[in-house]
């Protein structure tokens, strides 16, 4: 399987409430648990993206907000997430349910891997079969942390 971002989104379907699962993190979130990420469409042209959590170890809520820009010229699921200003860092959906009951986001060199889903957990054999695919498609899920969600 290849490593690609998917190429039909829509966008006011992906707006909303995520919980993130498991994750292969980055330095910034790679204490976070219980994390949360709020979409919310602005203008058609990039999501606002709040985002909750706690340290490992520390029962305070934190939040951090971002945003998330797509491209009319690249596929929908190929898109750039941006913290702070003005890097941005690639965020490619590669794996999205017909419902968007589940989303699966990854990064072009294999780097990074988010599972999120619209409840704080995820049916286990549908989450093995998740881990395969991003398996076959070069990350290593070996490294996925839990989000430790209730």
């Amino acid at each position: 399987m290849e490593n690609q971002p998917i190429k039909v989104l829509d966008h006011h379907s992906f707006a909303g409430k995520w919980y993130s699962l498991y994750s292969i993190p980055t330095l910034l979130d790679k204490n976070w648990r219980q994390t949360t990420e709020t979409y919310t469409l602005v203008d058609d042209e990039h999501f606002d993206v709040l985002t909750t959590y706690h340290k490992e170890g520390n029962a305070e809520e934190q939040t951090i907000t971002s945003k998330l820009f797509f491209d009319e010229e690249k596929p929908d699921g190929d898109m750039k997430a941006q913290f702070l200003w003005p890097f941005k860092i690639g965020y490619w959906i590669i794996e999205l349910a017909d419902d968007y009951s589940y989303v699966v986001v990854g990064h072009p060199d294999e780097k990074y891997l988010f599972i999120m889903a619209r409840e704080p957990q995820i049916e286990p054999e549908l989450l093995r079969g998740i881990i395969e695919r991003c398996r076959q498609m070069g990350y290593d899920t070996g490294k996925l942390v839990s989000q430790e969600h209730a």
